[in-house]
């Protein structure tokens, strides 16, 4: 059970405590006497019933209770600021504002396009969005630092995190190049491969491993001149002719006109798939309704791009 002595105004002078570095200057900042700040963290201190600072020098420092404190604290106060900003919009009421991780390892395009049911909806929408690494990003969700985290790939079974994957859809895979390599290699793909120069995610890359079983399948052993963790960065690469790289075919008229790269070849049998996580609430964000409702196998087909272009989104 939680100590109903704990008072929010001693917890926030610990916080600008922590934060400024010293009592003094976080008088400074409150604009208030050193002795009422040392009197609003002793109050503290008695109501959790731990010592959260302890001397070191002529200096202070967080105790272990006290780191524990303060990254409470940071939430706490973190989602405070963002109430006053949201309360003090003018518009509120008529909008809604949804809070989107993107795991780096998800095409930028991708996520754009399993954005577009949730632009499409007829409330104004504010989006806000984050590119992380996918653990750091469920570690937010299950927080409420976000609504949604848009990834390629599911939790894994077993978790702690109090999460849920959906599976929104999933796209071939082709290895794309920029002109001069196009025109050298695909008249002969896949055999071209072979110490051909492509550049491939990471290994932690989930989309990886099928990449590898793929180069194996077919006896082929490419040159692989670069490996890249976030995406964007490994099209920019294949953008300026290092080497071939995969992407998403459905994305074919988008590469063609942002990285000015052409497909080489398909990747028989080689897919990604796309997936929406969110925590597990009674009430969900309208928005990521919206992202959910579209048809799991739909999301790359002529029939989603005809329900984009009509602004008709299917109901739940």
């Amino acid at each position: 059970m939680s100590n109903p002595t704990l008072n929010f105004r001693h917890l926030y002078y610990f916080w600008v405590v922590a934060k400024e570095g010293g009592i003094t200057r976080a008088a400074r900042r409150l604009d208030v006497a050193v002795q009422t700040i040392s009197m609003q963290l002793a109050q503290l201190e008695k109501a959790v019933g731990k010592t959260l600072f302890a001397p070191q020098g002529r200096r202070i420092v967080l105790t272990e209770a006290g780191r524990l404190a303060l990254g409470y604290a940071d939430q706490i106060f973190m989602l405070g600021e963002q109430l006053e900003e949201a309360l003090a919009e003018e518009d509120i009421g008529r909008s809604m504002r949804l809070t989107v991780g993107i795991s780096d390892s998800l095409p930028k395009l991708i996520a754009y396009r399993l954005l577009e049911t949730a632009l499409l909806m007829p409330q104004r929408l504010r989006i806000e969005c984050y590119d992380g690494e996918f653990e750091a990003l469920l570690a937010d969700l299950a927080l409420h630092r976000l609504d949604v985290v848009l990834t390629d790939r599911p939790v894994a079974p077993g978790t702690s995190l109090r999460v849920f994957s959906h599976e929104l859809g999933d796209c071939k895979i082709g290895l794309f190049g920029a002109q001069a390599l196009v025109t050298q290699y695909k008249s002969r793909f896949p055999g071209c491969l072979q110490g051909a120069p492509v550049l491939l995610p990471t290994r932690n890359n989930i989309l990886r491993a099928r990449l590898d079983q793929w180069f194996e399948r077919n006896g082929l052993r490419p040159n692989i001149v670069g490996e890249f963790e976030d995406h964007a960065l490994l099209m920019t690469f294949g953008r300026n002719g290092l080497g071939m790289f995969p992407a998403p075919m459905p994305l074919e008229a988008d590469i063609r006109e942002r990285f000015h790269a052409a497909p080489v070849g398909e990747l028989t049998d080689v897919r990604e798939y796309y997936y929406a996580v969110s925590a597990e609430m009674k009430i969900r964000h309208p928005a990521v309704e919206a992202i959910l409702s579209v048809p799991h196998a739909g999301i790359f087909s002529d029939v989603f791009e005809k329900i984009v272009m009509a602004g008709d989104l299917p109901e739940k």
